[in-house]
């Protein structure tokens, strides 16, 4: 049986939070008090960023928050796969530069977001996390823990847009890697995550005890649900992260072939409106 709804306010309040603070920046901050000459928040940037939100809410709110927390881990694993491959870029790719720049003051907040976000030291951050919050013993403490429950939440965030920094990074102070190398450092995310998704897809019986001792719905059992949290690790966070190398395959040839950097946001607003786009 779906849980009944109830309001999650610690998810609605990061939400509104995150959303006023773009806002507040739009209008009263703007790129002349921190980056004169960069053009405002586009509206494909504004739109990422309410997709962002939108996968922050639909991800941590109920049903799936309630389904993962009282019955199944396949939603439990569905929050996470939101939580670090859909929202985080999405954040990022809607962020412009100069309100990043705007966010990482003073200086010292920008030099340990440096430090955590090289390629090498967030890659590691983020699987450590990915792997602590796997541990069963830990999975238990997870679902009877609110504060422990709040904290993982706040790390997977945290540590999933350190990692996805190296590739979608707003500013030149945290710079891309070249394409070539943003998409091997991809790969080895895609890899990663291979180890406990095997566990969870191949194991013979379930890993996560709490989980049985949960009411099961819709009839399926533990390690079946076990085992399509696995499935969904491996398939959709594969699908995410090699979908995203292959876009960065095409702007690397596009950029090989005419000397283009990469796509703009002028062109992804053109292709979701050219007729007002052209009419500028």
């Amino acid at each position: 049986m779906m849980p009944a709804w109830h309001p999650h306010p610690d998810v609605w309040f990061l939400v509104v939070a995150l959303a006023g603070t773009y806002l507040y920046a739009l209008r009263r901050v703007g790129p002349g008090h921190v980056s004169p000459g960069d053009p405002p928040a586009s509206r494909g940037q504004k739109m990422a960023f309410g997709l962002g939100l939108l996968a922050l809410l639909v991800a941590a709110d109920w049903p799936i928050h309630d389904l993962g927390e009282r019955s199944l881990f396949t939603a439990h694993m569905l929050q996470h796969l939101l939580m670090t491959l859909v929202a985080p870029p999405l954040l990022l790719l809607g962020t412009p530069g100069w309100m990043l720049r705007w966010l990482l003051r003073p200086r010292w907040v920008l030099v340990v977001v440096q430090a955590l976000s090289k390629p090498l030291v967030a890659l590691v951050l983020f699987n450590l996390v990915i792997a602590v919050i796997h541990w069963p013993a830990f999975v238990t403490l997870y679902l009877h823990q609110p504060l422990v429950h709040l904290a993982t939440h706040a790390a997977l965030l945290g540590t999933a847009l350190l990692m996805w920094m190296p590739v979608l990074s707003p500013i030149v102070e945290i710079a891309r890697l070249p394409y070539p190398l943003q998409m091997l450092y991809l790969f080895a995310q895609s890899i990663v995550p291979t180890v406990p998704a095997s566990f969870l897809t191949f194991g013979s019986e379930p890993l996560y005890r709490v989980y049985e001792e949960l009411p099961r719905i819709w009839g399926i059992s533990a390690l079946a649900d076990q085992r399509v949290a696995g499935l969904a690790m491996k398939i959709l966070g594969g699908f995410i992260l090699w979908g995203v190398i292959a876009v960065l395959f095409f702007r690397w040839a596009r950029q090989e072939e005419e000397g283009v950097d990469e796509l703009g946001w002028r062109e992804v607003e053109e292709a979701v409106n050219p007729q007002e786009l052209s009419s500028r």
